[in-house]
């Protein structure tokens, strides 16, 4: 190894006020493991207007012409939140879709004491409730022109509150899949090919949500 890409541990992101913060101590890994590290990949983007995510989509370009696969492609990570990267031909389009992976692990842990929904199976148990599910569509973020980013704080658990254990986590894990399927109101065509990475990609009642969308 020649080189560590160390990218922290993001812990507040306010790009609408050119400041983000990540936790991680580059110098520290660079000693411990006696490997060149680079650190910080976040605040100058945002200081200078970006979103904080300068490497991830260009990366994903590079991937997908590697790939035999015919554009426009979208690349989406589900991780605290979710990220899409649309790809066809010069055209790369990178944006934050909405939650991801947060509300579902907090609801998780504040009402059954795990961190996760171990492949959905809790979620499965439970019933979507459509009007708490459109109360969170109608956010105003997912009508906002790309770019766009989020912190993993802005989407709670306001909105399903007073729903039992599992037909909260059911509602929150169907609206990570509805604000990405809504993603696609933002592509110039539509996507022909959907490559899903990240934590969410395990959770299956998840990724049937996705695909039912």
């Amino acid at each position: 190894v020649a080189l560590v890409g160390f990218h922290g541990q993001t812990i507040l992101h306010r790009p609408e006020r050119h400041w983000t913060w990540q936790i991680g101590d580059g110098a520290l890994l660079a000693r411990a493991t006696g490997i060149d590290v680079v650190n910080d990949f976040r605040t100058a983007d945002v200081k200078a207007g970006g979103q904080g995510a300068p490497l991830m989509p260009l990366y994903h370009a590079v991937m997908a012409r590697r790939t035999k696969c015919d554009p426009p492609i979208a690349v989406v990570n589900i991780g605290g939140v979710a990220q899409v990267t649309y790809i066809s031909g010069d055209t790369v389009l990178a944006f934050d879709t909405g939650p991801g992976n947060a509300p579902i692990d907090d609801w998780m842990h504040k009402h059954s004491g795990v961190p996760v929904d171990e492949d959905g199976q809790f979620a499965r148990g439970g019933k979507i409730d459509n009007a708490a599910l459109d109360a969170m569509l109608a956010n105003p973020f997912f009508d906002r022109v790309p770019p766009k980013s989020l912190d993993r704080l802005d989407f709670g658990m306001e909105a399903v509150k007073d729903l039992s254990p599992e037909d909260g986590a059911a509602t929150l894990t169907a609206f990570t899949a509805a604000s990405l399927a809504r993603a696609r109101e933002h592509f110039p065509e539509p996507a022909a090919i959907w490559i899903v990475s990240g934590g969410g990609r395990h959770n299956k009642f998840l990724m049937d949500q996705l695909k039912a969308r």
